[in-house]
């Protein structure tokens, strides 16, 4: 049986909610493939009182709707122990029946009810919501002992209506849980777990394709290498991976193809772009409905906003970060290569070699708490920014990976180095790294010290000139 990996603050939560003495409404949201069910599943078990999944309204071969979405519901009902009557109408008479079977079963124990993708459910012209405010508003937050767990992957159906729901929703939920991808410490646990042997390099250029999402990580086979994995699930025939783009955001949003245009617009320039670039993109001009889908984005993990250094007040910049999106439109998106076995053929190439080094960037944005905890500033606010600088005729111009500003007066000038050994710094490197030094003296206060910090796989070789770095962040530490 698959083992539950870390989630233990959510686990917790999720149990003083079950153990409380008043009614509680559950939400639980997240990136799709992320284990919204698998925990919620794997927390509960046996002490789960009904439990419905929506059926996704994105089936290829038949249209589904409200009728199909009811006669689903139904099914649940019946299996759960509802004497078998007519199929509800409508999603009023369908949570009637709800009440029905939960009164029945009340023995005045906790009773769980886990209805996961919700916003499935929630078909045109169906009233789902409203019928699904009357249940709670009117019979279920009555009821001491009613435990009820909402799920969803659309984040922004999930927001509109659940967690920012200004009608009679509001206020109601009683708890929020935001499920995130794993960290790298998590990814090792998992396959650990599942009788996989990798190293901790092994295990970050995983991270580095497909990001911590468990799904993906589930579909990595035991025996094979890093390599072999990463063809058989993105280039070999009949690949798991080789549609997940566009399945992906067709189960998230409504409209899939304006996210997914603006995934590859940002995919496009690893720094980001700003709102007004992205809306351009679009053709949405600025407004609510490009604020919701960037918020949107970002809350589903996808993207970071982040402000430059050298950016105008308030003015900010959207960067992608999530790994399956940059490793799938840098090489498998539109693939028209036959090669079953491009990447063991191709993960030598200078190409290649570039997409590391952006990708491992991405990862250590995705660890900042593991940066600070090595940083033994874990307790210190801090601000994460980069910069780049364009050249022209007169400057060559310049690109900081990561710089964190610090309430204690200090600026952690961090260059990140994905390399298959130690990292050495040489003359010319050296007098880089001063000209960033002095560079970023002009955009911060003068009373800030600059720590020049080099995050690498394996570390740096000490020389001559490795004494320019304050402090060395290695794989290790990310792993935290």
């Amino acid at each position: 049986m698959a083992k539950l990996i870390g989630r233990k603050f959510q686990i917790q939560e999720l149990n003083e909610r079950y153990d409380s003495d008043r009614a509680e409404l559950v939400v639980v949201y997240g990136r799709r493939r992320v284990g919204k069910t698998f925990l919620v599943r794997e927390t509960f078990k046996d002490r789960i009182t009904f439990y419905h999944t929506g059926l996704s309204p994105y089936d290829e071969n038949r249209k589904i709707g409200k009728k199909e979405q009811l006669e689903h519901f139904y099914h649940s009902l019946l299996n759960y122990g509802l004497q078998e009557t007519a199929c509800p109408k409508d999603w009023m008479e369908a949570f009637y029946m709800l009440e029905k079977l939960l009164s029945s079963l009340d023995d005045g124990r906790a009773q769980l009810v886990f209805i996961d993708e919700l916003p499935w459910m929630d078909t045109p012209g169906s009233r789902f919501l409203t019928a699904f405010e009357a249940f709670w508003n009117g019979w279920a937050s009555a009821r001491d002992n009613i435990k009820c767990i909402v799920c969803g992957s659309a984040t922004s159906w999930m927001a509109d209506n659940m967690i920012n729901n200004h009608g009679g929703l509001y206020g109601r939920q009683t708890c929020e849980i935001k499920l995130s991808p794993f960290t790298l410490n998590e990814c090792e646990e998992f396959f650990t777990s599942r009788g996989i042997e990798l190293t901790r390099y092994d295990i970050t250029e995983i991270y580095m394709a497909v990001g911590g999402i468990p799904y993906y990580l589930d579909k990595f086979k035991k025996g094979l290498s890093v390599a072999q994995n990463i063809d058989r699930l993105f280039f070999a025939a009949n690949a798991p991976l080789k549609n997940e783009f566009t399945r992906l955001f067709a189960s998230l949003f409504s409209n899939p193809d304006l996210y997914a245009k603006a995934i590859r617009k940002l995919a496009s320039r690893h720094y980001g772009f700003s709102r007004t670039d992205i809306g351009e993109c679009l053709g949405i001009k600025s407004g609510a409905g490009l604020t919701k889908i960037l918020n949107t984005l970002e809350a589903s993990d996808f993207i970071i906003c982040y402000r430059p250094l050298d950016a105008a007040k308030g003015e900010k910049l959207y960067r992608l970060t999530d790994a399956f999106c940059l490793f799938y439109l840098r090489f498998a998106d539109n693939s028209t290569n036959n090669d079953s076995e491009y990447w063991v053929h191709n993960q030598n190439l200078a190409a290649t070699n570039s997409w590391r080094g952006i990708a491992f960037e991405d990862l250590c944005i995705s660890h900042i708490a593991q940066i600070k905890k090595a940083l033994g500033i874990s307790g210190v606010a801090t601000t994460e920014s980069a910069l780049t600088l364009r050249g022209d005729e007169s400057n060559k111009g310049t690109q900081m990976d990561l710089v964190i500003e610090r309430k204690d007066r200090v600026v952690n000038l961090c260059e990140i180095k994905f390399y298959n050994g130690m990292f050495e710094i040489g003359k010319d490197y050296d007098l880089v790294l001063r000209n960033r030094m002095n560079i970023l003296s002009s955009y911060i206060k003068k009373r800030q010290a600059i720590h020049l910090t080099i995050i690498s796989t394996f570390g740096i070789k000490s020389n001559k000139y490795s004494g320019i770095v304050q402090n060395q962040i290695t794989l290790d530490d990310l792993f935290l």
